[in-house]
């Protein structure tokens, strides 16, 4: 490819080889207003004067043309794998394909739309990453082949690339219908036990003639709690309660539309996080000892933990005569802890105490049927509760696991965890814990019992229980049968996960979800589902695994040997799934689809088509038209017709070489001025 222009190279400068171009055509001009002999020759001198002294040249170009680059853009959103939209992409793309690789010089480009994160479809988001990577000089045009639901569309044309046309495939039907739920408004945290609400709202698409009311359920964690009538376009307002810390899956669902193009859209999933508002602790210490500080100090640590504590200085029989308003800065409020408040504590600890006639018997049974209908107790045991002043003498021995034998035993060990501690998530994992030789420091007493319930998950001397746990009624219990869990606070012999150990017990007392021994979790992950089943059983578990769509199937968990069975399955459906063992539901949603993308999946020229005219492109909708030719059009030509779409042609290239030819040297000029010169006097000098 070669091209040649003329360029000039003036010998004098155009502010004086203007003037003088003036001057000789003015001269021309009076010549041939007097009629002068040989006016023509001196005309033809001056002419070629001024040309030789512009000093024209012919220049040529040795070119290497560069070829157009097309973007061809497949849209694979959510929304694009509806009806036969994933088909009528797939045949689309392969006939361009083919239809494109016949245009010469042509550099194709693809370019794919994902659309799986929060903002729906961004298509133009992923197209201007593709044009910063290409010269826009050399590029003839972009084919999107998409269902035209556009999330990030630009207000303004003026940064769309000059002369390139935009041509828009539209998948889907024309005639597609459709019903849509939508969050317009609902928590991401609640406090657990506080009314909270939910807004809803359901779109016709297109709108039908009537409206009729629609069934509208709403599940908690699998379970109907509400089952409403709702109209078409009307918000509507669903209070709703979480009754547990931790995630709850809300999942609303409005009866389907008959020949509705998806039902994806009819179903909203909400994860809502339950948080406790305060945690209420009630501590009674009985006496004063060096380990009374490690409670105290933690659960003041805890900024979600309201702590009530109460510190017996000096039991009733000591009498030395001192006033009985001086021996507390407020009385204590046995009635009203014990009786009228009761219910409103998580948690009661007692430690290290005796019974001394402080607290009634009544009291105690108080706090025995608290436990029974679903509160907290544990008991921090010292020697006091081996001898006669013993809690176990009291009706709150129908609720403790561990029955006195008497003894205190007192002597050096290490505390141990049993197979069952090893699983439990009390224990599991703690530092240190290593089966035979664990490295912690000695204790120096233990209070001997014989569990009559519960679960050992600790021993200390000659494998005697240490620390058991109960579930009693709707409630929960532990005993700590020892009081010198402080050593391990002050690093005694190197020390121990005290800390960790006394902050999980509390809060498995209280009920922390991440505490519970059996529990199925599911979690999204990339690609699919983990599935994680925590369990004091060893046995292998069997959950069911429900997709969105219906479809069930069964896996087995081997656990290890912390009591944990994890599996990664995949996940291919958008949606909710549910897994099920037969007496726990987790879900997850690991593809979830963007609620910009399921307010309206309908199949749309409306959003681009302004767009593509802007830009001298068109939509053409391929279930009608079918997949259309390709053509290079010059610029300014129209690039769209019957049955084909046109890309520019830009012409662009790259010179390879370049040469520079006078077109009237200087002997060629001077030999044709001396020539028009002598003609001139020639034809003057004729009578």
């Amino acid at each position: 490819m070669n091209g040649s222009s003329i360029v000039w190279a003036p010998w004098l400068p155009l502010w004086l080889l203007l003037p003088l171009a003036v001057l000789a055509a003015a001269l021309v001009a009076f010549g041939l207003w007097r009629r002068a002999r040989g006016i023509g020759f001196r005309a033809l001198f001056l002419g070629l004067l001024l040309l030789a002294l512009a000093g024209p040249s012919l220049y040529r170009e040795e070119r290497d043309p560069l070829g157009n680059i097309a973007l061809l853009v497949a849209d694979r959103s959510p929304s694009q794998r509806l009806d036969r939209r994933g088909e009528q992409t797939e045949e689309a793309l392969e006939a361009l394909r083919a239809r494109l690789s016949r245009l010469p010089g042509l550099e194709l480009r693809e370019v794919t739309v994902r659309g799986d994160g929060r903002e729906g479809t961004p298509l133009f988001s992923r197209l201007r990453e593709a044009l910063g990577e290409v010269d826009r000089s050399r590029l003839a045009g972009v084919i999107a082949i998409t269902d035209g639901q556009v999330h990030d569309l630009p207000e303004e044309v003026s940064g769309w690339p000059e002369e390139v046309p935009l041509q828009v495939l539209l998948t889907g039907r024309p005639d597609e219908s459709d019903r849509a739920l939508l969050i317009e408004a609902a928590p991401s945290f609640a406090v657990v036990g506080e009314p909270q609400e939910l807004v809803l709202r359901v779109i016709e698409q297109p709108p039908l003639p009537e409206r009729r009311p629609l069934r509208l359920l709403l599940r908690r964690d699998g379970e109907v709690i509400a089952d409403t009538r709702v109209i078409a376009d009307d918000p509507v307002r669903i209070p709703f309660t979480l009754e547990k810390a931790g995630r709850t899956v809300l999942e609303a669902e409005v009866e389907t539309r008959p020949g509705e193009l998806t039902t994806l859209n009819n179903r909203q999933v909400l994860f809502v996080s339950g948080v406790r508002d305060r945690l209420r602790v009630l501590l009674v210490s009985g006496l004063p000892y060096p380990g009374l500080r490690v409670w105290r100090n933690l659960l003041k640590a805890d900024p979600s933990v309201d702590l009530v504590h109460f510190t017996i200085l000096r039991p009733p029989e000591k009498q030395d005569g001192t006033p009985i308003r001086e021996l507390a800065l407020i009385a204590f409020p046995t009635r009203e802890l014990f009786e009228l408040k009761l219910g409103e504590f998580d948690l009661v600890i007692f430690d290290r105490y005796a019974r001394r006639g402080l607290l009634p018997l009544v009291y105690l049974d108080n706090i025995a049927r608290y436990v029974e209908e679903g509160g907290a107790l544990l008991e921090a045991a010292g020697p006091e509760f081996g001898s006669l002043l013993s809690l176990y003498r009291t009706p709150l021995a129908r609720v403790l696991p561990g029955r006195p034998t008497g003894q205190v035993l007192e002597q050096g060990f290490r505390p141990r965890l049993t197979e069952l501690g090893r699983r439990h998530p009390v224990t599991r994992g703690l530092a240190g814990a290593a089966p035979d030789d664990p490295r912690w420091g000695r204790w120096f007493r233990q209070i001997e019992v014989e569990a009559q319930a519960g679960e050992v998950v600790m021993t200390g001397v000659d494998g005697r229980p240490l620390l058991i746990l109960q579930r009693v009624g709707e409630g929960r219990v532990a005993q700590l049968l020892s009081d010198q869990a402080w050593l391990w606070a002050r690093g005694f012999e190197g020390g121990g996960p005290q800390s960790l150990l006394l902050r999980r017990l509390v809060h498995w007392l209280m009920r922390e979800p991440e505490l519970e021994e059996e529990a199925l979790v599911a979690r999204p992950v990339e690609g699919g589902i983990e599935i994680e089943r925590r369990s004091l059983a060893e046995a292998p578990a069997e959950v069911v695994i429900e997709s969105p769509s219906g479809v069930r199937r069964t896996v087995t968990l081997e656990p290890d040997e912390d009591g944990i069975a994890r599996l990664r399955v995949a996940a291919e459906e958008e949606g909710l799934y549910r897994i099920g063992d037969g007496e726990r539901m987790a879900f997850a949603a690991p593809r979830p689809i963007a609620a910009r993308e399921l307010e309206n999946m309908l199949s749309t020229p409306e959003i681009l088509a302004p767009l593509a005219e802007a830009t001298g492109g068109t939509v053409t909708r391929l279930s009608a038209a079918g997949t259309p030719d390709v053509r290079l059009v010059g610029s300014g030509r129209r690039a769209f017709g019957r049955g084909w779409i046109g890309l520019r042609d830009r012409e662009r290239y790259v010179v390879r070489a370049t040469s520079r030819t006078p077109l009237l040297p200087a002997p060629l000029a001077l030999l044709l001025l001396l020539a028009t010169a002598a003609l001139a006097w020639w034809r003057e000098g004729r009578v």
